[in-house]
């Protein structure tokens, strides 16, 4: 928990059993923790807007849930620093499991027939996210939370640096010695890897950064509040490092889905191509199909 120090503000005593570093109650008296709360935002609208354009594209339903589940996260977590009680901190700590659950589904999932259901996975993935619930709200320690969490994502960077460093460099190889593929279809797609890898390393690097600050924000916390202390409070703002984690691991979360949709989109011989709305935001939307 913080220190005694930290103000009380609208919402009262904290409850949860966890108190990040930042102030509360400094910037407003209704929002415990501001900077860890309004971070949540691209959490929260950029998927929400994704999953829109991913339905209105017709793709399949696993990448719309992907892409709300990530939004549900930054709901809870927009909750859970804004008011700091127990209940607010299931909301962002349990859709943590659940979301990353779908995108463990998707990316394992991601060299089967179009809209097959793997109903192994989903079993196993489903037990997995309810004896992890079970588990946590008899046992709060938010240890095993982190545990389970981080199990999880080294799944997904096993998995995902396993496709990008062999599967596709292999059928890159086969689809430039067959003579028989047209470069108008499947040989069109494999061309795309050298994209496809820098958004997988590009995803993984921005998570990792994001979770070094989580580290650094943990262990250096009474360094950081001294240091803010002697800072105006929007250069302090900067030092937010628990912020700054949220928007980091949102959009590596978020390039991790578009990484996972486009290898889907290439196993189903779509044209997969990655837009920037307002020239800023990276999008996933499918070409045309060229007729011979």
């Amino acid at each position: 928990m913080a220190p005694s120090v930290d103000r009380l503000g609208y919402w009262g005593r904290p409850t949860s059993t966890l108190d990040w570093c930042e102030e509360n109650y400094v910037v407003s008296f209704y929002i415990a923790e501001f900077w860890n709360t309004v971070s949540n935002l691209i959490m929260i609208l950029p998927p929400i807007y994704a999953a829109t354009q991913t339905y209105k594209d017709g793709l399949e339903f696993r990448y719309v849930y992907s892409f709300l589940g990530l939004s549900a996260v930054g709901i809870g977590s927009w909750c859970f620093h804004m008011t700091l009680q127990y209940e607010m901190q299931l909301l962002d700590e349990l859709p943590m499991i659940y979301s990353t659950c779908v995108f463990v589904y998707c990316l394992y999932e991601c060299f089967k027939q179009e809209n097959a259901l793997g109903v192994f996975p989903i079993t196993l993935l489903l037990i997995f996210s309810v004896l992890v619930s079970v588990v946590y709200l008899q046992w709060k320690e938010p240890v095993f939370h982190q545990v389970m969490y981080g199990a999880l994502v080294a799944c997904l960077v096993m998995r995902s640096i396993f496709i990008v460093t062999w599967v596709y460099p292999w059928l890159q190889r086969m689809c430039l010695k067959c003579p028989y593929i047209s470069s108008d279809t499947v040989c069109f797609n494999y061309r795309v890897y050298p994209w496809l890898q820098r958004m997988c390393f590009l995803s993984l690097s921005i998570f990792l950064l994001g979770f070094l600050l989580w580290n650094i924000d943990n262990l250096a916390c009474d360094s950081l509040r001294a240091t803010r202390q002697r800072l105006p409070p929007v250069v302090g703002a900067v030092t937010q490092f628990h912020a700054w984690w949220h928007i980091l691991t949102g959009l590596g979360s978020y390039l991790h889905i578009l990484f996972s949709l486009q290898i889907r989109s290439i196993y189903l011989k779509r044209r997969p191509k990655v837009t920037f709305l307002c020239g800023v935001w990276p999008m996933l939307r499918m070409e045309a199909q060229k007729t011979s």
